[in-house]
């Protein structure tokens, strides 16, 4: 039996005929660009969000790229982020010109750790004179990105301890987790990206809330941060070919509005979907008397009574012998993934930082030993007794 890490299909075999009228429509209107389908999402993101301001952009990546320009983050800034994650969340920190700091990740969650966020800013930065906090090399940190890897939300409140502590902005990558919950102690129940200052989502086809291609989004509370990252996303232009600043070309088109319009009203029943398989992996894990010998992904927040306290973008498990776990289940057409093979610190494009291997050893295990299995709302359970099957096959 074939089975395929990520099946949209299914999914869209229920809303073709929705999305395709929503197509013709703005066809029919012949305006693609940041026109009033846009504007309904924007607005329909932001209620879901429950947040003030949603700005639509052209994908995850520039979401970030924007944020960081629009807070004028740039030479001589440095920005602290997890050494695991997707390449855009540093990749943008340098793009912006400032410097990417590294901190190690927590090994059951596979998010930022507090405590090594804490043992850095202790241990390697110090406030100046008017209480800006800088690195060893004197550049001023401006900033943390926490991510929220594979849907489950990062450890947020210490993460605003720290921020408050040293007046750092904070900008959640959420690009993996639309939908996500946590309790913080100061908010309440929040979702994923509207914990801190700002937050960006990505919608690129994988995703819980996928597009047809590229597309992002951004929401934050502060009404002048909002404007001005609409000003950002059309070239730093207002009013027509007149340009305050340097921004760039992240507008989100209207077809990929409409397309996610349509969904945003099924995200929470797939992600509930993908709870539900992910709790047959664990029970059929456990029937076959592999819960000692591979870890499974942690769900810190279930017990606090969450709905979306995991929306399983991934499901991602620890095993030894990885690499051969992963060719024995391709050779028996299982499709699998690693995110991520290398931690950010070991990129190529990041040597000129001057770390090193062992500098960042839970985000260089994790790298050695994660694999992502399938999962999807539509993943049948014969699929996966399956896929649990070759695994103890594997190890038997």
């Amino acid at each position: 039996m074939r089975v395929p890490l990520l099946d949209l299909g299914e999914q869209y075999k229920g809303l073709a005929e929705q999305i395709r009228m929503a197509i013709d429509e703005v066809l029919a209107s012949q305006r693609f660009i940041l026109g009033p389908k846009v504007e309904a999402f924007e607005k329909a993101i932001a209620a879901y969000c429950d947040t003030p301001h949603a700005i639509g952009v052209s994908s995850g990546t520039d979401a970030l790229l924007a944020v960081l320009m629009a807070l004028e983050v740039g030479p001589g800034d440095a920005v602290i982020t997890s050494a695991y994650s997707f390449f855009a969340t540093a990749g943008c920190i340098a793009r912006a010109g400032a410097t990417p700091l590294f901190v190690d990740i927590d090994p059951t969650t596979y998010n930022l750790s507090f405590s090594a966020l804490e043992s850095y800013i202790d241990n390697r930065c110090k406030p100046d004179s008017h209480g800006q906090l800088r690195d060893t090399a004197g550049r001023r940190i401006r900033a943390i990105i926490p991510v929220h890897l594979f849907g489950l939300c990062c450890d947020m409140d210490p993460v605003h301890a720290i921020s408050e502590r040293f007046n750092l902005e904070v900008i959640e990558d959420a690009a993996q987790a639309a939908g996500a919950e946590y309790l913080t102690s100061h908010m309440g129940l929040r979702k994923a990206g509207t914990m801190g200052e700002v937050g960006c989502f990505s919608f690129y086809p994988s995703k819980n809330l996928g597009a047809a291609g590229d597309a992002g989004m951004i929401v934050c509370r502060d009404e002048k941060l909002a404007e001005r990252l609409r000003i950002f996303r059309q070239h730093g232009m207002e009013p027509r070919y007149q340009h305050h600043f340097i921004g760039g070309n992240f507008r989100l088109d209207e077809i990929q509005a409409v397309i996610l319009t349509v969904k945003l009203p099924h995200l929470d029943t797939w992600s509930a979907a993908r709870r539900v398989a992910a709790d047959f992996y664990r029970e059929e894990f456990t029937r076959a008397g592999l819960a000692e010998k591979i870890t499974l992904p942690a769900e810190p927040y279930r017990a606090g009574g969450l709905t979306n306290h995991h929306i399983y973008h991934q499901y991602t498990i620890r095993a030894p012998h990885r690499d051969e776990l992963r060719e024995h289940l391709a050779r028996r057409e299982i499709e699998t993934a690693i995110y991520y093979p290398l931690g950010l610190h070991q990129q190529k494009c990041f040597a000129y930082l001057g770390y090193n291997t062992g500098d960042f050893p839970e985000a260089e295990r994790a790298a050695r030993e994660t694999l992502a299995l399938p999962i999807y709302p539509e993943i049948s359970r014969e699929a996966q007794r399956h896929v649990v099957n070759l695994i103890a096959e594997f190890f038997g």
